[in-house]
């Protein structure tokens, strides 16, 4: 019996991978074709960006710190956020109304453009970056506050496969109002849920902080 057992798993096992393994093959071959026909152009999207850059700059980098720069940013996540916009998923008045007409290839190559890029340098704050270097490297254990540093990376340039957005270089003044937004559930999009739960769990104090390090990271 014990022997009958035994092959009774291995052919389950065996199943397991067969099935597995065409399943991950339909995907890839669902996935290819997209791949292919929808890769972005640079100096399309340079063009296309024009009306972009009242606001977040020429080559990416806006000049008024409460509007993020785009420069450098990895291509699906910035696709996914025009998605967003189109779709509902993420609210912004204006970013809605700038999105609605773009195309799937409009979306590629503006992605494309912006990730060529290169995220400027910025002054900041050494004592308060300080601070806020062991929160994102380290996290609050005593808060249930996890580290940036998992998903975001040592130099803060996210995880494009996990869709995981660079964050090296923003505005400080951005990215404590994108925090504080999760904080109050007005910005709902992507991995909402698990930056709702983090945000929650940060003082105003660390939100500044970490910022300040955030923005510093560019210029390392």
């Amino acid at each position: 019996m014990s022997k009958n057992k035994g092959d009774l798993v291995s052919k389950e096992k065996s199943l397991f991978t067969r099935q597995f393994c065409i399943s991950v093959t339909l995907i890839l071959l669902l996935i290819a074709p997209v791949s292919f026909t929808m890769a972005g152009d640079v100096e399309a999207g340079k063009s296309k960006s024009i009306v972009c850059s009242a606001c977040h700059g020429q080559d990416g980098n806006s000049i008024n710190p409460l509007w993020p720069s785009l420069a450098g940013q990895h291509k699906q996540y910035t696709i996914h956020t025009l998605r967003a916009y189109q779709n509902g998923t993420r609210v912004d008045a204006v970013m809605q109304a700038q999105v609605m007409a773009l195309t799937e290839q409009d979306i590629e190559d503006i992605a494309a453009y912006y990730n060529a890029q290169t995220m400027q340098k910025k002054d900041y704050d050494y004592g308060l970056a300080k601070k806020g270097e062991s929160l994102y490297r380290g996290g609050n254990a005593s808060t249930g506050v996890a580290a940036c540093i998992a998903c975001h990376g040592p130099t803060g340039r996210g995880n494009p496969g996990a869709g995981y957005p660079s964050l090296a270089g923003q505005h400080a003044e951005y990215t404590e109002d994108a925090l504080k937004g999760y904080t109050n559930t007005e910005r709902k999009a992507g991995l909402n849920d698990m930056m709702q739960s983090l945000a929650t769990r940060l003082t105003a104090e660390e939100i500044e902080a970490v910022s300040e390090y955030i923005q510093a990271l560019g210029s390392k």
